[in-house]
């Protein structure tokens, strides 16, 4: 499979989220490529590289995956339980970014193995701070693998 540790993958169906967090992302730097997808089919789709995203050099796997738990059709927890049950999938790094502070939702999240799990905070600058903050630890201080294997 086709991996891009430098590529970020956002799976935000609100538009007005998702333009915000691009920006923010853009403005740390470190990531190449952005790709942000609407819905939980559409990211397994990607993901998977089925359908219309089958072309693994036009849609690499991305080096970090940002989820939002409430999307259309199939959740976030669902996205994420597909990515971690697959051997070579597993390894990508998947933050679960959201509104919801339920217990419930942080539980599941990291029952199905959720690298990290954060709230977005409701003001603007905030939130831009804590993307970048996120873009900053998982583009450049953490350290993955060069090739993911299974």
């Amino acid at each position: 499979m086709n991996y891009e540790p430098s590529n970020i993958l956002l799976v935000e169906d609100e538009e007005a989220h998702a333009e915000l967090t691009r920006r923010a992302i853009r403005k740390a730097g470190n990531a190449n490529r952005i790709d942000v997808l609407t819905d939980g089919e559409e990211a397994i789709d990607y993901i998977f590289n089925r359908g219309k995203y089958n072309d693994k050099k036009k849609y690499p796997l991305p080096g970090l995956i940002m989820l939002d738990i409430k999307l259309p059709g199939i959740d976030g927890i669902e996205v994420l339980k597909q990515i971690k049950e697959n051997p070579f999938l597993k390894k990508i790094p998947v933050i679960m970014l959201t509104t919801s502070d339920r217990e419930e939702d942080i539980s599941r999240s990291y029952s199905h193995y959720a690298n990290s799990y954060l709230t977005k905070p409701v003001g603007y600058k905030e939130f831009e701070e804590r993307i970048m903050q996120i873009d900053s630890y998982w583009m450049l201080l953490n350290k993955k693998p060069s090739i993911l294997e299974a």
